[in-house]
């Protein structure tokens, strides 16, 4: 009988160092794995950002950091949208010929999805960063858009530079894709077109 104890206890102790050892060892593997995933700084010098959008009501706008630089995530309104073609007569580069954008950008909305503009909050010219003006005023063809207010840069809210201002360019779109309806990363696409 001391035999069936002994082997029973052996058995238990067995289960019971192995068990321990590998909560031990899951334990000790945690702080590696989390050691492998981009810091916050490494994400903002050049790692993609994750950008929610679901919370996002139409007119606002998130500003982000990617690269050290500042990104802006606009949900645009209906009345946004319809304001854009207006403003091509006053536009240096109204169908985005320059390539300040990825080519699945080059069109009249300059985004994959008309609701959402991804641009670089850094105007063209000396990289001040503009001010969103989104109200409309029509006797200065001014109808929304972001303004720069140190040299007199204005871009329209597809990010489209204006002419006669010191920008050389429109706004750059930076490389991007729709994880989900609710999330955007920024700095990585798919290579499509």
């Amino acid at each position: 009988m001391t035999d069936d104890v002994d082997r029973n206890r052996r058995h238990f102790l067995t289960v019971a160092t192995a068990v321990a050892g590998g909560v031990g060892v899951a334990f000790a593997a945690v702080p590696f794995i989390s050691s492998l995933k981009p810091s916050a700084r490494a994400q903002a010098l050049g790692a993609p950002v994750e950008v929610p959008i679901g919370s996002l009501e139409p007119g606002e706008m998130v500003r982000i950091l990617w690269r050290g630089k500042p990104v802006w995530v606009l949900r645009r309104t209906e009345e946004m949208l319809a304001r854009l073609p207006d403003v091509d007569p006053f536009l240096r580069d109204p169908d985005s010929i320059e390539d300040q954008q990825p080519k699945y950008a080059v069109n009249e909305y300059r985004s994959r999805k008309p609701e959402f503009l991804v641009v670089l909050g850094s105007c063209t010219h000396l990289g001040c960063a503009p001010l969103n003006k989104f109200e409309v005023q029509p006797a200065e063809n001014w109808f929304g858009g972001f303004f720069c207010p140190c040299h007199g840069s204005k871009f329209d809210l597809a990010g489209r530079v204006y002419m006669g201002v010191p920008a050389p360019l429109n706004l750059v779109v930076p490389p991007y894709r729709f994880i989900s309806d609710d999330l955007i990363l920024v700095g990585a696409d798919t290579g499509d077109a």
